[in-house]
């Protein structure tokens, strides 16, 4: 199908655009696709390396065999965000250089809690998904305790979070409603993290969601009401802990360009740059994924220091904590919100102890899509 026009002859890369549409829907199956193989590969003595490579293979695979013909090829598509597995206290974005990245290529173990993040794109429309794990939990043995209070939060909050993203709420309202289901856990959200509203070749758009944001965080975010036809990659982050991260010891691997121009002087900058517009263009990458991934890291500094791209930085929260990511893509439509990727939960494996009360409990079991009826006459 080609893409649809306006009069001024102008791509219509909205939602009110049925080919825009499948194109997220169609990202977002290849996504779930992946991240349900990746989850068969979280078991105990795995190598974040290896199932990141699996991950990230699979999802260039998916996406190579569609959009092909000249009726429908389409500008890019591929990886929107590079399989990262961060096990416990480490808050996400961690994906190894290689195998032999002692820091960031660790051996997962029974009991870890992993939080699982990739992401597919088709024609610039990302559809990305995040999904905690705990390593050997199952229905004989189940995730109890603070693991369990974590994953069931982090769940509820981004189901809740989704409920109260409807035209007439704002930004806020989610913030508040994240809050409120952390406290009935006895958990808190993630300091600052923030969520924002995607467009074509965007992921982070100006649109934001803070959550548990400080006095200075809560000045740096713009309000705005919510209105049909945005699309949010949805982002909740829940800490056992007091909710506080600092860096962690490992360097990132992963880098997204922002656009913007600078006269750089080395030449390693120059090519690293060159080699990510070609590669990724307005995604997240990988250095892992460079021609030389060892010259590539010489020129990522003075990138970075001038804002031509940016990392994506490990943080950890202290040790002994857990955090539990849910990572979901929606759209606001006229029917209610409708999930391009999301994320399953099971009960009969993770069991807290723990109760909502009334208020969230009727939130939670309204719909997400709204069955308008027609109006019979009296």
């Amino acid at each position: 199908m080609s893409t649809t026009t306006t009069k001024a002859e102008q791509p219509d890369y909205s939602i009110n655009n049925s080919d825009v549409v499948e194109k997220y829907r169609t990202a977002g199956a290849i996504s779930q696709k992946v991240l349900a193989h990746v989850k068969t590969l979280v078991v105990d003595g795995a190598k974040i390396w290896d199932i990141a490579q699996e991950g990230d293979a699979l999802i260039e695979e998916e996406t190579s065999k569609i959009y092909n013909s000249k009726k429908n090829k389409v500008e890019s598509k591929g990886i929107s965000f590079p399989t990262s597995l961060s096990p416990n206290n480490i808050a996400d974005h961690l994906s190894p250089l290689n195998a032999d990245d002692k820091q960031a290529n660790l051996t997962l173990k029974n009991g870890d809690v992993v939080k699982i993040h990739l992401g597919a794109q088709i024609d610039g429309f990302a559809s990305n998904v995040s999904e905690t794990v705990v390593v050997g939990a199952s229905t004989s043995a189940p995730v109890t305790g603070k693991k369990a209070d974590v994953l069931t939060a982090a769940y509820k909050a981004s189901e809740a979070a989704l409920r109260t993203i409807k035209p007439g709420n704002k930004n806020w309202d989610v913030t508040k409603i994240v809050d409120k289901v952390a406290k009935e856990y006895g958990v808190v959200p993630l300091e600052g993290m923030l969520t924002h509203n995607q467009e074509r070749n965007v992921l982070t758009g100006p649109k934001e969601i803070i959550i548990n944001p400080n006095e200075e965080q809560q000045k740096q975010v713009d309000s705005f009401e919510f209105e049909e036809g945005q699309v949010f990659g949805l982002d909740i982050l829940i800490s056992s802990g007091e909710g506080k991260v600092r860096p962690y010891d490992a360097r990132t691997t992963i880098y997204k360009l922002t656009g913007n121009n600078y006269q750089l002087k080395l030449k390693s900058s120059h090519l690293v740059l060159n080699e990510i517009k070609r590669k990724a263009s307005h995604f997240p990458f990988s250095i892992k994924n460079l021609d030389d991934p060892t010259k590539g890291r010489a020129g990522l500094s003075e990138n970075c220091n001038h804002q031509t791209m940016i990392a994506y930085d490990l943080y950890q929260e202290k040790e002994g904590e857990v955090i539990a990511q849910v990572y979901v893509t929606v759209a606001l439509t006229k029917n209610g919100l409708v999930k391009f990727s999301s994320s399953s939960f099971d009960e009969s494996i993770v069991k807290s102890d723990k109760v909502l009360n009334d208020e969230l409990k009727e939130l939670l079991s309204k719909p997400l899509k709204v069955n308008k009826k027609k109006a019979t006459k009296a």
